[in-house]
């Protein structure tokens, strides 16, 4: 399987191929450079659809005594596929002696399999001469983007008796292009009132085709839903408050 994809230095072009998973390397380096810090598209998470390439941004910080130099390509790698890239991200200094290399990456298809947990090798040059290499300076997370939905009934209710909470979770699928059920996952029932934040009922175990039922008692107005966690292969996800009229 493979990953079609394309990377932007960003403020320039700048051509990748998509290769099977490299093979691991030791790190290394010399002197006292080291990597402080990775992020990948602001929070380490990239949730992906079915329908719109994805342009993913790579940051990586790194700080040596004499100041950073540049930075060679950032590789990606994980589950069943890998990223190669070439050229160069631009490096811009943070102060004298830590700069922040950056460079995009374009991702047009992935398989089902290749969600999961990536990782980001980085070499990193010092004005010195000093160097480091980390074939797993950073990790993040290829999510499958999900949805959830939630329909309190009846509406309205009266106060004390049983609201009944359906929904549905479902997930992106890379290979179809459409959205199917995720089932078996642990999904919140989630209530809060107009201007308060929402507090868990109870956790509602979702059947093999990413339904969703349970029951709560009605006590006073306010909005009604569901939520998922998420995990390393799909992405968090809240259905939209259902607001209930009590009477």
């Amino acid at each position: 399987m493979r990953i079609r994809a394309s990377v932007a230095v960003v403020g320039g072009a700048l051509a990748l191929s998509a290769l099977a998973v490299p093979a691991a390397q030791a790190d290394g380096g010399y002197g006292d450079t080291k990597i402080t810090k990775v992020v990948v598209d602001g929070d380490n998470k990239v949730s992906i659809g079915t329908s719109n390439a994805v342009t993913v941004k790579v940051s990586v910080t790194a700080t040596d005594n004499s100041g950073i130099k540049g930075a060679q390509s950032f590789d990606l790698f994980g589950p069943d596929n890998g990223i190669e890239s070439t050229g160069k991200p631009t490096c811009t200094a943070v102060n004298a002696t830590t700069s922040t290399c950056t460079a995009s990456v374009k991702i047009e298809y992935l398989t089902d399999k290749n969600a999961g947990t990536w990782y980001v090798s980085a070499w990193i040059d010092a004005k010195d001469d000093d160097c480091i290499w980390k074939e797993k300076a950073g990790s993040f997370w290829f999510q499958r983007a999900a949805k959830l939905t939630a329909n309190p009934a009846p509406e309205p209710v009266k106060k004390g008796k049983t609201l009944t909470v359906t929904g549905a979770l479902i997930r992106a699928n890379w290979e179809s292009l459409k959205y199917g059920g995720y089932g078996s996952q642990s999904v919140k029932l989630q209530y809060r009132k107009s201007s308060s934040t929402c507090t868990t009922l109870k956790t509602v175990k979702a059947d093999s085709k990413g339904n969703l039922k349970t029951t709560t008692a009605a006590t006073a107005d306010g909005y009604y839903r569901f939520s998922f966690a998420g995990n390393s292969t799909t992405a968090a996800v809240s259905a939209t408050g259902d607001f209930v009229d009590v009477k």
